[in-house]
């Protein structure tokens, strides 16, 4: 066989030769923006002729602050097909991480969104590396701004040559780099090399996993921040898929104006954001969504009584995703297997609400404390242990660190779950958010799927809170949907869940608030929940 370097730049090249008349939709600042990828690939080596200009080289660090739009796409294959990495800055980070992150990656270059501009302004003074920031913005004239050595995005593409001759790149060489969001110390740095994204981006289109198309309309509405917005713009690109990109206006009315609009046929997202949606049309409004072909939902467990909805009032197709920053991040998807879409509802959904099971390409195990593996039986929980060409191998300049996570060979994910006996991933909890009661553990995230069955409540999550005879004891934290707010008591919450769990699992208390904390990337914050709780603050609103 050939010796043929799997690198970004064949996914570029394919969408310049096959698909220039497609088209890609970016919700700007001021206004909606669309042009065809043709347009897109003239930009992108304009794009890679300005990175020379501002000095920017092979293995340079390049930070991008941004939403979900047509500049950030263009920076996605601009920066690493030119050998340098593209470093995606999570917006939503205390200023003193973002500080950390943009240091410890020695970023050379930022291209900052012109709406996020103060996130950069309060700490240029504490920035290292940084030698030149290039604002995105829609105007023709700069904002003014404190940042030093400032550019326009549109200005420098103008004076830029619309050709570029893109290097033939090790496919081992890094590509992009994200930072996890830590619960605990500094984030960790994750290097995506193209190999690793290449291979990724080849599992995602596979068709048993999001199977992507050049007749999908994709809208990714997790952010590109955030773990490769799960590989989806690059696997767009590659096939030619039209994108939908939302930019900063994510609430669900926008997005489903949107959906109707574009005929989006494939949108990806975490619970919170489905949830949303549902809300909205459970309220009575009307769109047009028959152009959905599926909703991906990942980050997080999506609850089952939601898939259900979904499907059986509205026709629409939850697919359960299951990834982290280390694994690029997809590793498993549920796709009914064919012998079991005939199985009774309640099975069907039950089956449906699963992570899925592993990609091609990956391999698993799944081991007790003892790191022996557990039998595939639906029942007995293990951590779930990873390897293959996109999981990471280490964590960027954090060797103790690594050796904590990575142990011989396999990424140790922290994440603790069942495999049934047909190879379906169920994540019963991370290790740290496991109740551990009397001995055994209760998964908060099956009490918070059960709690969010009640038809009065619109979300919900479980913590564990210190007891002196338990060690722990669940707290179930509910919002209410708006119809029920002061109608229903804690007594009926724990009525409803007394024949759907075991009696020790029942939350020692319910407290219902007007909205639940969330973390960057759109998850239930339950570390903050726990701190709330500590202080004495966590109480009813």
């Amino acid at each position: 066989m050939m010796e043929y370097p799997l690198t970004l730049k064949n996914l570029l090249e394919r969408n310049r030769l096959l698909f220039a008349k497609k088209e890609v939709f970016s919700r700007l600042h001021t206004k909606d923006f669309r042009y065809t990828y043709g347009d897109y690939q003239k930009r992108v080596r304009q794009l890679a002729n300005v990175l020379k200009e501002l000095g920017v080289g092979p293995g340079d660090r390049v930070g991008t602050l941004a939403w979900n739009n047509h500049r950030h796409l263009e920076l996605y294959f601009a920066i690493p097909c030119t050998g340098a990495v593209m470093h995606t800055l999570n917006l939503r980070l205390f200023p003193e991480q973002l500080i950390y992150v943009i240091n410890h990656a020695e970023d050379k270059v930022i291209f900052v969104d012109v709406d996020l501009l103060p996130l950069l302004e309060g700490i240029s003074g504490q920035l290292k590396t940084v030698r030149h920031y290039v604002i995105m913005t829609d105007e023709d004239k700069l904002p003014d701004t404190r940042l030093p050595s400032v550019h326009s995005y549109e200005e420098l593409l103008k004076g830029a040559p619309e050709t570029y001759d893109f290097p033939d790149l090790d496919e081992w060489s890094p590509a992009a780099m994200c930072y996890t969001t830590a619960t605990t110390g500094n984030p960790k740095g994750v290097v995506y090399t193209h190999r690793g994204l290449f291979l990724h981006s080849m599992a995602c289109a596979s068709a048993d996993m999001m199977g992507l198309r050049e007749e999908d309309v994709v809208m990714p509405v997790v952010p590109m921040f955030h773990a490769n917005a799960w590989g989806s713009p690059f696997v767009a690109v590659w096939v030619g898929s039209k994108l939908v990109l939302p930019g900063r206006r994510l609430d669900p009315k926008s997005l489903l104006e949107l959906i109707e609009q574009e005929r989006v046929t494939v949108s990806l997202g975490v619970p919170t954001i489905w949830m949303g949606l549902l809300q909205v049309l459970e309220s009575g409004a009307k769109y047009d969504l028959s152009s959905v072909r599926c909703f991906i939902v990942g980050g997080s467990a999506a609850p089952e009584i939601m898939i259900k909805t979904f499907k059986e009032k509205y026709g629409l197709h939850i697919q359960h995703a299951y990834g982290m920053t280390e694994t690029t991040p997809l590793v498993t998807l549920t796709r009914i297997k064919s012998y079991l879409k005939d199985l009774p509802a309640d099975q069907y959904y039950r089956l449906a609400a699963k992570q899925g099971v592993i990609a091609p390409g990956l391999e698993m195990k799944v081991v007790d404390d003892s790191g022996r593996e557990v039998p595939w039986d639906g029942k007995t929980m293990g951590e779930l242990c990873l390897r293959g060409p996109w999981i990471a191998r280490e964590y960027y300049k954090e060797p103790e660190r690594s050796a904590e996570a990575i142990k011989d060979g396999w990424l140790h994910t922290g994440d603790i779950v069942t495999v049934d006996e047909e190879g379906y991933i169920l994540i019963m909890d991370r290790a740290k958010d496991l109740v551990k009661s009397g001995g055994e553990w209760i998964s908060s995230v099956d009490l918070e799927n059960t709690i969010m069955a009640h038809p009065a409540v619109a979300e919900a999550t479980v913590i564990g809170i210190p007891h002196e005879k338990w060690q722990e004891r669940p707290l179930a934290c509910v919002v209410l949907k708006d119809a029920y707010k002061g109608k229903v008591s804690k007594e009926e919450i724990l009525d409803f869940l007394r024949d759907k769990v075991a009696k020790w699992w029942l939350p020692d208390d319910v407290i219902f608030m007007e909205a639940i904390p969330k973390t960057s990337v759109g998850k239930f914050n339950k570390k903050q929940l726990r701190q709330m709780y500590a202080e004495g603050k966590l109480t009813a609103q």
